[in-house]
């Protein structure tokens, strides 16, 4: 059975709460996806969130890279064989990871529906739940507090608290969310970038210090400074988590040399597909190291197969994906859906998305 045809739908849709980082903050998810049909009529889909300042991926250059490079690479192909087209997505374009990923995402969501099983049973798992983190979006801390006694009450019992935008704040932030939850909740820090070296060990040792149980640091310094990374953790005890340090299997294998980071933060849409994510899992523990997949901000499309991949492969941690959650409404009808702190899979065959509403909304910065 061929490949007859390659669609995309650029998609924006509102976020009942800004979400805001060191990095950015934004209002909305705009994102592109990716729909790959095969000549009986059924669609597999996926996505290439637009991220400007992390993964520099629009919506306009990812949907010129899949309507020049990947879809010609596809249509009229075999949809059966899966591992190799996979492997000329990987080949048609240097970089444009996301726009790779959502039609790697795409040719996998089409072999589950055509096999009739869910995506996670094609990728080796039968567990339809998975547990996610919850995001505090950076702010101070009297409104970090109200907002993670929220989320306790709602049934979150992990809170990831982004800090990063004033080093001198931070340990008051962190101190102020503890104090509102309590012992038993775990709560997770990620800087995106935002320190220097310097700053994150005096932040994450005042931490330490303080004795606010803290379970990880993630990103504390600029992607490209592996050194400075390094520096950090080989001078604190908390675990330090690599996310954007890390988007293809040398950038972590770089990181393993050096002895960076404790742990890797996988996401489809930095490393290009379910394929080279799971390779980043298995290479990170084999070396030992703590695993977690993440997603940007993306649509139940991203998340759904994120969250399969966590559902079949595990992680040593518990995963971040939380994304869709934040969406005062789904541009896409069916695929997952969140039950407190887990997100639930669809019985039905691949990712379970049935309908993909079009936007006239254009690509934001």
């Amino acid at each position: 059975m061929t490949i007859a045809e390659v669609r995309t739908h650029r998609l924006s849709a509102p976020l009942h709460t800004p979400f805001v980082t060191a990095l950015r903050r934004t209002t909305t998810v705009d994102t592109l996806v990716v729909e790959v049909v095969d000549a009986d009529g059924r669609s597999g889909f996926g996505e290439a969130p637009q991220v400007w300042q992390v993964t520099g991926a629009s919506i306009a250059g990812a949907e010129a890279c899949v309507r020049d490079l990947l879809a010609p690479a596809l249509t009229g192909r075999d949809a059966d064989d899966l591992q190799a087209r996979c492997a000329a997505v990987r080949r048609a374009v240097v970089g444009n990871e996301s726009a790779k990923a959502a039609v790697d995402v795409a040719l996998h969501d089409l072999a589950a529906r055509r096999l009739g099983v869910p995506l996670v049973r094609l990728l080796g798992g039968t567990a339809l739940r998975v547990p996610t983190d919850v995001t505090l979006a950076a702010g101070d801390a009297v409104d970090l507090a109200a907002a993670a006694k929220q989320r306790r009450n709602e049934g979150f019992t992990v809170l990831k608290l982004k800090v990063g935008t004033d080093a001198r704040g931070d340990l008051d932030r962190v101190r102020a969310v503890r104090a509102a939850v309590g012992p038993d909740v775990r709560i997770r820090l990620d800087a995106n970038q935002g320190w220097t070296p310097r700053e994150a060990v005096r932040v994450i040792r005042g931490i330490e210090d303080a004795g606010l149980d803290i379970e990880l640091v993630e990103q504390p310094v600029h992607r490209r400074d592996l050194d400075g990374l390094a520096w950090v953790s080989d001078r604190v005890d908390l675990p330090i988590l690599a996310d954007e340090s890390v988007y293809d299997v040398r950038d972590l294998v770089e990181v393993i040399r050096r002895r960076a980071a404790d742990m890797v933060n996988v996401k489809l849409a930095k490393c290009g597909g379910l394929h080279t994510a799971r390779t980043l899992l298995d290479l990170a523990t084999a070396h030992g190291m703590g695993t977690i997949v993440g997603s940007m901000m993306e649509s139940p499309v991203g998340v759904g197969a994120a969250a399969s991949l966590v559902a079949a492969y595990g992680t040593s941690a518990v995963s971040d994906l939380d994304a869709a959650w934040w969406l005062a409404w789904s541009p896409v009808r069916g695929g997952i859906r969140y039950d407190g702190a887990n997100v639930v899979l669809p019985h039905a065959p691949g990712l379970g998305i049935s309908e993909v509403a079009e936007t006239k909304v254009q690509p934001r910065g």
